[in-house]
């Protein structure tokens, strides 16, 4: 068995979350903006967006060390340091890693509201390595 880590990054809207229930099943998603959904629907606090991110990493590693086969990361990820915390769990873990940028080729919108000009900043700041 060869242990998958894919790391879906992409601006908000793309369809990231959409993609990443094509890949796995549910519970192996793992996504800050899971956090931020609650009994009221999608409640985002950018003060806790820390501790999201946190809860993130934490599940993706309970994952690794339950031999989980394939887990998908999907966040933002605008900039490459922003999941390097997954790369090096994956190394620790001896998980092989997939990266794929989500383009938003439907013309999706945000369902999270992001302001204009933040997604213009996120757009130009898009970090690649190819």
């Amino acid at each position: 068995m060869i242990k998958t880590l894919i790391v879906l990054r992409g601006l908000p809207g793309t369809g990231k979350s959409t993609f990443a229930k094509l890949l796995v099943s549910p519970e192996n998603i793992c996504e800050a903006d899971h956090y931020f959904e609650g009994e009221n629907g999608y409640e985002f606090d950018a003060s806790r967006l820390e501790e999201a991110h946190s809860q993130c990493h934490n599940k993706v590693e309970a994952l690794m060390q339950s031999g989980a086969e394939r887990i998908v990361v999907s966040n933002t990820s605008t900039q490459l340091w922003e999941f390097s915390e997954y790369l090096a769990l994956a190394r620790q873990h001896h998980y092989r890693v997939h990266v794929a940028v989500v383009e938003n080729w439907h013309n999706g919108n945000s369902k999270h509201k992001v302001p204009n000009d933040v997604m213009r900043k996120m757009r130009q700041g898009f970090e690649l390595k190819i």
